[in-house]
């Protein structure tokens, strides 16, 4: 169906709890179809899931992702070592807001230790929500590639 939003989530054992928070979330968000590439709760490593999440976007068959470990870090330099992924660490509802907004980020990570649930939820609404401005930010992420 045309016009539908296509987001991919993935997360570690460390962010399991908040991605699966989050997969909740977006089920209530009309035009979003969600795709959860794992994991459950077993101890896995969180570069296979920013590596399922990022082979998603490239081959189209996600337009964003949101991946989420215990802190956020280790997922977001992992989804970051391909060509063509923005992933975006974020803490609070201005660094959501700016990562679309400035860096048009395609990825966005959370840290399933360390920010609370609902904040979680409402930095997801304010990333999705907010449109890239495009002009002079465009020439810095064409640096980027």
């Amino acid at each position: 169906m045309a016009g539908e939003l296509r987001i991919a989530l993935g997360a570690d054992h460390g962010g399991v709890q908040l991605k699966d928070a989050i997969v909740s979330h977006l089920g209530a968000r009309s035009g979003v179809v969600i795709s959860d590439l794992g994991t459950c709760d077993e101890s896995v490593d969180y570069p296979d899931f920013a590596d399922k999440v990022a082979t998603a976007i490239l081959d189209g068959t996600a337009d964003l992702g949101i991946l989420v470990c215990g802190t956020g870090i280790g997922i977001s330099i992992r989804a970051n070592r391909y060509d063509g992924i923005r992933a975006a660490l974020v803490h609070n509802e201005f660094t959501a807001e700016m990562t679309k907004a400035h860096n048009n980020a395609n990825v966005l990570c959370l840290g399933g230790r360390v920010v609370p649930t609902e904040l979680a939820l409402k930095l997801v609404d304010i990333w999705l929500d907010t449109p890239f401005e495009g002009g002079r930010h465009q020439k810095r992420i064409d640096k980027l590639g």
